[in-house]
């Protein structure tokens, strides 16, 4: 299949900006995603996402490299988070074939917007890295966010990021730095589970897909390392913007489906 350059050359720059964004607070998936729609025209779903997983993958590890030498990541705790994650990311997207994932819009936009009220109204949260769980709770807990979260991107998706976030922030008592490096990895996680099916199964466009790979790659670097020289505070703003745009997209979305 043939696309025109000026097409793909729309592709890379979404795919840029959604690293940048992703490699930040997460929520990627909403600049890249709906892009890839619009401008995919006859291409399969299932074809348009899996192309769509190469460069959210790609863009995840490179911004997981990136924080990894910069802050601290408790590595047993995030990575019991990321292999549950992964497995239950698969049963999920095996599930959401029988259950209808709408139901599960109003309680997430619930839920992000309780997340968005606490965030916005607790202005410390997050900007100190106190962890707060013992060494042998970490796991524990790191495993029950993986199989929640999870389970929750394969069956859905939306938020995913912003729910890592707060989790690693609320529950583990992370800076927001620390909870975006954390995150990533699981993120990672779900992204490589995803995309080891969609290319078993062949929908894949490696023509467009790698070249948006580059891109998100690029876009997470960057926007990793501003992360990095603007601090926690720039890390909690943006974290905010980008709940409350969720929370549009699915407020949006939910009032369609009922009008």
């Amino acid at each position: 299949m043939e696309f025109l350059d000026a097409t793909l050359a729309l592709l890379c720059a979404f795919a840029f900006l959604a690293g940048f964004v992703d490699s930040i607070v997460g929520g990627g998936g909403l600049i890249q995603l709906p892009a890839m729609l619009l401008l995919l025209k006859g291409v399969p779903v299932p074809t348009v996402l899996g192309t769509g997983k190469v460069s959210s993958a790609a863009g995840t590890a490179v911004a997981l490299r990136r924080y990894a030498g910069q802050v601290p990541v408790r590595w047993r705790a995030v990575g019991a988070a990321a292999v549950t994650a992964g497995v239950f990311s698969f049963l999920g997207a095996r599930v959401v074939s029988l259950l209808p994932s709408e139901l599960l819009r109003p309680l997430v936009l619930g839920l992000l917007v309780v997340i968005a009220v606490y965030t916005f109204w607790r202005k410390d949260f997050g900007s100190i890295h106190a962890p707060r769980l013992s060494e042998q709770k970490e796991p524990l807990y790191g495993i029950a966010i993986g199989l929640i979260i999870g389970f929750y991107d394969g069956f859905f998706g939306p938020g995913t990021g912003s729910f890592l976030l707060f989790a690693f922030v609320g529950l583990f008592g992370y800076d927001f730095l620390s909870a975006s490096a954390s995150s990533k990895m699981v993120n990672l996680a779900t992204n490589l589970t995803s995309l080891a099916y969609f290319a078993y199964t062949g929908h894949i466009l490696w023509q467009v897909a790698l070249p948006m790979a580059a891109c998100n790659m690029l876009g997470s670097a960057l926007g990793a390392r501003l992360a990095l020289k603007q601090g926690v505070g720039f890390v909690r703003v943006l974290f905010l913007v980008v709940v409350c745009a969720i929370i549009l997209k699915l407020g949006w979305e939910t009032f369609k489906a009922q009008a």
